[in-house]
């Protein structure tokens, strides 16, 4: 197509078709909108109500897709994180006791030092210097993590008296609901169904009303929803920046960025045969992540449904902005998304959880001393409903083993820096 000021700005090139890009971000967003519900579910149980959680959500999706599409130039679809949200609400808010808008004032500060690591050659510092078995460690255990919320959310797992957990009542129409649309999930998501996790949510949503599983509360208008919204939007608090502890979740959530949005959009700008476009794109997500704070939301990522959009033909920044287009469609539909019960989307964190437990066949389990702090992290996250404390757990463990085998010189000496604040953080918690 004939070359533009807009086509330049999106970066497309000579053989790049327009229609193609266009059905790119129309599937791109009916594969990823179903984080609007799930992740405003999630920023509610840190105490955001729901609707304008799904505002904020929104307009972070939004701004971090314009952002990509003339900033990055690259077909990623930029939306909170599966994963990321969860250390937000149950680890800021409930471990840590941040309150939701000091979290945020979190993410936004997360999302400064992210810019300036993005902008510089500091990426590649960090991420050299933690061992990818710890990087590994850390999918896998928010996986495990992730999987567990979904199975309490369900009520397939529920607590007990005598014992940690203990199977749900399988005669429950909320469980029943949870266990269909959990095999529903499964088998689009086997047969790659474009947009199956919300097919899924939909007809969750739509069993549960029909077996009484949930009853239709107060109709909430997308006026009322901006209403509610007005009380989340800037509200990010920086009363606790002096505090040692705001440092620390500072200091993890940036890890936490990094690892995942390096390795998703490395692999993306590669899918599509243009590894030049990593740079914008990583700072295009950087700057999108400060937004969140402001915005309301918890930080945002490469969406791993990027890959849908790609297959299609997506392959510059025409296809982000589409799907910000269709986001920005959606603010009509949030009267809609309020009916959706948890039965429907605790069985996506399932499925969720079940991806990200995958990067356990890139770990390197032939060295002890490599492997025992990665499983420390793995099974610490679900195990202490904390992923700062099972980070904590493997990242202290890692000089220790090396130390005890005589390797500690090959131990970096930011990873004995880190251990160094995650003893701290146990001290000022009165943990040890």
């Amino acid at each position: 197509m004939k070359q533009g000021w807009v086509t330049r700005r999106l970066g497309m090139e000579p053989g790049d078709q327009w229609k193609k890009e266009i059905v790119a971000g129309a599937i791109s967003y009916f594969a990823v909108v179903y984080i609007v519900m799930v992740n405003a579910t999630i920023l509610a149980d840190a105490g955001m109500p729901l609707q304008a959680a799904m505002v904020g959500t929104l307009l972070t999706s939004i701004a971090g897709c314009l952002l990509m599409a003339f900033g990055g130039k690259s077909p990623i679809i930029v939306v909170p994180g599966m994963g990321i949200n969860a250390f937000f609400t149950y680890t800021l808010v409930h471990s840590m006791k941040l309150s939701w808008q000091e979290a945020l004032a979190v993410v936004s500060v997360t999302g400064v030092l992210f810019a300036v690591v993005a902008f510089t050659s500091l990426y590649k510092m960090i991420s050299e210097a933690i061992p990818k078995n710890l990087q590994h460690g850390i999918t896998v255990g928010i996986g495990l993590f992730l999987t567990f919320i979904g199975l309490q959310k369900s009520g397939i797992v529920i607590a007990h008296q005598t014992t940690f957990v203990a199977i749900g009542h399988f005669n429950d129409p909320g469980v029943i609901t949870a266990c269909v649309t959990l095999v529903i999930a499964l088998i689009l998501f086997i047969r790659n169904v474009q947009g199956g996790l919300l097919i899924s949510i939909l007809a969750g949503t739509g069993l549960a009303y029909v077996l009484g599983a949930v009853n239709p509360g107060e109709p909430v208008s997308a006026l009322e929803a901006l209403r509610q919204y007005g009380g989340l939007f800037g509200e990010l608090s920086l009363v606790k920046l002096a505090d040692l502890a705001f440092w620390i979740a500072v200091f993890l959530l940036l890890l936490i960025v990094v690892f995942e949005n390096i390795g998703l959009i490395t692999a993306q700008t590669h899918l599509i045969g243009r590894p030049q476009r990593f740079k914008g794109s990583l700072r295009a997500l950087s700057i999108s992540t400060v937004l969140a704070g402001v915005f309301g939301s918890s930080p945002p990522v490469a969406a791993a449904e990027t890959t849908a959009g790609i297959a299609a033909g997506g392959r510059t920044g025409l296809t982000p902005l589409v799907t910000a287009v269709l986001f920005g469609a959606t603010f009509f539909f949030i009267p809609l998304l309020g009916y959706i019960p948890d039965s429907a989307i605790a069985p996506i964190l399932i499925i969720i959880g079940g991806l990200m437990v995958q990067s356990v066949k890139d770990m390197d389990f032939s060295d002890f001393t490599e492997a025992f702090p990665a499983f420390l992290i793995m099974v610490m996250i679900p195990f202490t409903y904390s992923i700062v404390d099972g980070m904590a757990f493997g990242f202290i463990a890692y000089p220790v083993a090396k130390l005890a085998a005589g390797q500690g010189k090959q131990v970096p000496k930011v990873m004995y820096g880190i251990a160094i604040l995650f003893l701290a953080n146990f001290v000022l918690h009165g943990i040890l």
